[in-house]
């Protein structure tokens, strides 16, 4: 399993459409991604689940993935999170 921690960097939050846009990266991967924030968690998989876990600006999440290709589903999620902030 490895895991990694982001900041979110949108001023709205992750809202809808960032977390439209982790679920569609999320799902081209075999492994199983998860977020979590505090005690919460969500499988990235899940739009409404991201949405769920309720993360303002500059929250941290950690994203953990655990499969045969973790590194990469890491790198990937990671990256959603260094997009655009208008976003």
């Amino acid at each position: 399993m490895k895991s990694t921690i982001v900041r979110v960097p949108w001023k709205r939050g992750l809202d809808l459409l960032p977390a439209a846009l982790i679920a569609r990266v999320a799902e081209r991967f075999h492994s199983r991604v998860v977020l979590k924030r505090g005690g919460c968690f969500s499988e990235a998989t899940s739009i409404l689940g991201v949405v769920i876990l309720c993360a303002a600006l500059s929250s941290t999440l950690t994203i953990e993935a655990d499969g045969d290709d973790e590194a990469d589903a890491i790198k990937a999620v990671a990256a959603c999170f260094e997009s655009d902030a208008s976003i």
